[in-house]
């Protein structure tokens, strides 16, 4: 009897613990495919901001007056950048100091989006700073005036910036 109690509480005790691993099974794929749905909200929610970002730029800077203005370097350029001011009619639109990093990445070819704002269509005056360093440490400061139309669509321009004093124009705007 008392064998036949111990072998019955065995059984009892091995179905419980089935049911247990039954159950984390169960728990454990639940958990898998609650991981996959929270994955996909994240994705959801990133597309969502994504759209977002889009019609923010569209409303804030609508196609009719849209400019936008970028910086580059000219490959082999042995200058220290140190920060650009970008005037539009006589307004401040940016001035921006570069980082280590910023500059760097300018050097190997990258590009900087300095500017994106509202200007009516019509023709307008740039005026852009550049203050840095020659490559023998001495400090310098380069203006320059542009003058530039805008139309209806979209309007990009692109400052490419050299060493002054090379022989060649040391800021160069042109359209993108």
């Amino acid at each position: 009897m008392v064998r036949f109690a111990c072998k019955a509480l065995i059984l009892l005790l091995s179905m419980g613990l089935m049911n247990a691993v039954d159950a984390q099974d169960i728990s454990g794929q639940d958990m898998k495919s609650l991981d996959g749905q929270v994955q996909e909200i994240k994705s959801d929610v990133l597309d969502i901001a994504s759209e977002l970002g889009n019609l923010e730029e569209r409303l804030l800077y609508p196609s009719n007056t849209q400019l936008a203005i970028f910086v580059a370097m000219v490959d082999d350029s042995d200058f220290r950048l140190d920060a650009v001011k970008i005037e539009i009619n006589g307004e401040l639109a940016t001035h921006h100091i570069y980082s280590f990093n910023e500059l760097e990445a300018l050097q190997k070819g990258g590009v900087q989006r300095a500017y994106t704002g509202n200007v009516m269509t019509g023709d307008h005056e740039m005026l852009v700073t550049v203050i840095g360093k020659h490559d023998n440490g001495k400090d310098f400061t380069a203006s320059d005036s542009f003058a530039f139309s805008k139309g209806v669509k979209p309007k990009a321009l692109g400052i490419t910036l050299a060493e002054p004093g090379l022989g060649r124009d040391g800021i160069q705007v042109g359209d993108w």
